[in-house]
């Protein structure tokens, strides 16, 4: 007799949630976003996803949640649940190499290095500047135009070489 943990097959589990799309970037999966932290079977054979938001108050996390869910029952797990976990927070320095082509390919550019959690928290009197290179060109000729883009964790730059618009994912 196969135990019910076995038959829920958490590996193909995970290939299922993995490829799911976030709601807000949907050029990447949730894997490729780094919101995707773990995937296993319960001893009851429910299958249990756990993923951390890119912050706690994201209107997105509904929106991945339902479809983690359509994706699993679709793909033959009908005994799901996503579980939300808040520490350690999210980090921008979680989006895979493979997101991060996948946002410049889509003209967003992707996030440097995060700043390194603890120690002492850097004061700056003056606002910060964004340093992103342009998606379309490659220049680090680059300005702020808006700390905030069509989403909290996005900002709104402009190239200076080749004049163009274009969204940075920020650092966090």
């Amino acid at each position: 007799m196969v135990s019910a943990a076995r038959a829920a097959d958490p590996a193909r589990a995970r290939a299922v949630a993995a490829g799911v799309t976030d709601p807000e970037l949907p050029m990447l999966t949730l894997a490729d976003l780094g919101v995707l932290r773990g995937v296993r079977a319960a001893a009851d054979g429910t299958v249990v996803v756990t993923i951390t938001p890119t912050y706690s108050g994201c209107p997105a996390l509904e929106a991945m949640r339902a479809d983690l869910l359509t994706a699993l029952r679709a793909a033959g797990f009908p005994r799901a649940r996503v579980r939300t976990v808040l520490s350690p927070p999210w980090s921008s320095d979680w989006i895979t190499p493979a997101g991060r082509r996948k946002l410049a390919e889509h003209g967003i550019s992707p996030p440097g290095p995060a700043r390194p959690a603890g120690g002492p928290v850097p004061l700056a009197l003056l606002p910060t500047r964004t340093a992103a290179r342009c998606p379309r060109c490659g220049s680090a000729d680059t300005e702020e135009l808006s700390r905030f883009g069509a989403t909290a964790c996005r900002a709104l730059l402009r190239c200076r070489s080749c004049r163009e618009p274009f969204e940075h994912v920020k650092e966090i």
